[in-house]
């Protein structure tokens, strides 16, 4: 139902410092709230809201990963949601089953599992846990905002470290390196290895892209520190949007190098359910004059249409366009000595030092 434009409230808010600009309906829901009265508007319009936190009490945290594309075997996520704001995210869609939407609920109410460190510990006692890499995290950022007032994330660590249990980790946020020396104790046991995600190095396609997230230069920062400390990094150049951020691939990948990253990574962009219709909402709104070439563009990568739900495509697209990124990562990563060589997690070590303890 279309608003009628009212003087003092604009036709069409743009709430700067988040990604999404509307709350696509939830398709898990039956019933959802809509503006009826027009006498009711100064209620209903805000320019904007402060994030709201929902703790949870959640019973299972540790989650095996059956996508044979994603390069994880288990993953925790001790957050739900994201303040980031990251308009492309794939995790956006998770937060319809928690009764809200995948537009801005996703950035402004966030579920915080406070009870996480108490679950790892119960999953890593469980005599039948064959150890493998978990992996901090599968959806939504492990050290966005509000991680710097919770500390779950830093919690997860250290029980990590107790148990020799090995741990990897994808961040854009520059609040990882409060930890950095926990990384390296883990690291000297090669039970860590840390993905930084890049996605430009254009400050003013940041702002708008990835609102609440740090600057590219602050993730080479990570990258430099962490490799100075003898953690095993590597960047995720993801996602690739041609028209927006794909010809920066290069640039992304020689600075990654030049500040030590080993290992890179590429997705090209897809927009899967309600991410569809918030990402076309949010080009539109901000890049008027491409829009139609971007949005083509990415058809072009799958078959027609935003989005592939096959495993082993869904990720790298197919077509010319596609085909073009592929090289250009080949080529640039071969250029830049990275992926040279395969990081091995140690999972020999492991142990639960709880039980040894009963045992004297």
């Amino acid at each position: 139902m279309t608003l009628p434009f009212q003087e003092g409230v604009p036709e069409n808010p743009y709430y700067k410092g988040r990604g999404a600009q509307l709350n696509p309906k939830n398709r898990y829901l039956k019933e959802e709230y809509a503006q009826e009265h027009v006498e009711g508007i100064d209620e209903w319009w805000q320019a904007d809201v402060p994030t709201q936190v929902i703790e949870e009490h959640a019973k299972t945290l540790v989650n095996k990963v059956d996508s044979p594309d994603v390069g994880m075997w288990y993953s925790m996520n001790p957050y739900q949601g994201c303040e980031h704001g990251c308009i492309y995210c794939y995790a956006r869609n998770a937060h319809q089953f928690w009764g809200m939407s995948a537009g801005l609920d996703f950035e402004r109410k966030i579920v915080v599992k406070k009870n996480a460190p108490e679950l790892l510990r119960k999953f890593l006692d469980n005599k039948n846990w064959v150890p493998k890499p978990i992996s901090l995290s599968g959806n939504t950022d492990c050290y966005q905002p509000l991680e710097r007032k919770m500390f779950i994330t830093r919690q997860l660590l250290e029980i990590a470290l107790e148990y020799k249990q090995p741990i990897g980790i994808i961040t854009k946020n520059s609040l990882v390196l409060r930890d950095k020396y926990i990384l390296q104790q883990l690291a000297a046991q090669n039970l860590v290895c840390v993905y930084v995600s890049v996605t430009t190095q254009q400050e003013d396609l940041r702002l708008k892209m990835e609102p609440r997230t740090t600057t590219a230069q602050q993730r080479f920062k990570i990258v430099k520190e962490l490799s100075e400390l003898g953690v095993p990094v590597g960047v995720m150049t993801a996602p690739m949007i041609p028209g927006l951020n794909d010809h920066e691939m290069p640039g992304l990948l020689e600075t990654a190098a030049a500040n030590g990253a080993k290992f890179a990574g590429y997705t090209v962009v897809r927009l899967n359910d309600a991410v569809k219709i918030i990402f076309n909402d949010w080009l539109y709104k901000n890049f008027p004059d491409r829009a139609d070439k971007v949005w083509h563009l990415i058809e072009s990568m799958h078959g027609g249409q935003v989005n592939d739900s096959v495993a082993g495509r869904r990720m790298r697209g197919e077509g010319n366009i596609a085909d073009l990124i592929k090289q250009q990562f080949k080529i640039h990563t071969k250029k830049h000595g990275l992926n040279l060589e395969r990081f091995e997690y140690n999972t020999e070590l492991f142990q639960r030092p709880q039980i040894q303890l009963r045992l004297f």
